[in-house]
């Protein structure tokens, strides 16, 4: 395995005075910004488009066994909204714009907003919805790699919390 060299502290000194109108992007950014940041702007579709259905189906969920799904609902569209404070603020940080367009929206997001009508069919619909981000966000994980591990941190912890989302409605659709 070869080892990492590291650059002496006067280039480094002399290489941040460079481009410093690129902000948090320095000339070590190894990945394909543009790329990245399509990537990162897909995911937030994805995120505000899950947090419209979990808080839809927060309002929506009735029934006997409605009062544990609904807390879940609640919670997932909280934590939704906080993935996608995070991926915007990344998309400013590689210098792109965040699109919150409502129209593309639905367009650009991994996952469909389907409403559900029954609590089963919510429970269901949101477990696909986690599913595919999973799905989805592990593969852009891979496609990162090394080459941006702020962003790939990122996607990581995101990662972590939808798998934990999943998990959560799988367990409630098992008790419908």
């Amino acid at each position: 395995m070869t080892q990492a060299q590291l650059t002496d502290v006067a280039t480094l000194r002399s290489r941040a005075r460079q481009n410093v109108e690129n902000g948090a992007v320095t000339e070590g950014y190894d990945a394909d910004r543009q790329e990245i940041i399509r990537l990162l702007n897909e995911s937030l579709a994805t995120e505000l488009v899950c947090v419209l259905r979990y808080k839809r189906h927060y309002f929506m969920a009735n029934g006997l066994k409605a009062s544990v799904a609904a807390d879940e609902f609640l919670e997932h569209a909280t934590q939704e909204a906080e993935h996608a404070d995070k991926l915007a603020e990344r998309i400013v940080q590689l210098g792109g714009e965040p699109e919150f367009n409502p129209d593309l929206l639905s367009k650009n997001s991994h996952a469909q907003y389907v409403a559900g009508n029954t609590l089963k069919e919510m429970v269901y619909e949101d477990l696909v919805a986690e599913r595919i981000a999973v799905d989805s966000y592990r593969e852009i994980i891979q496609y990162i790699g090394d080459k941006d591990p702020t962003t790939r941190r990122i996607f990581e912890d995101i990662l972590a919390q939808e798998e934990e989302h999943a998990d959560d409605m799988a367990d409630i659709l098992q008790d419908l």
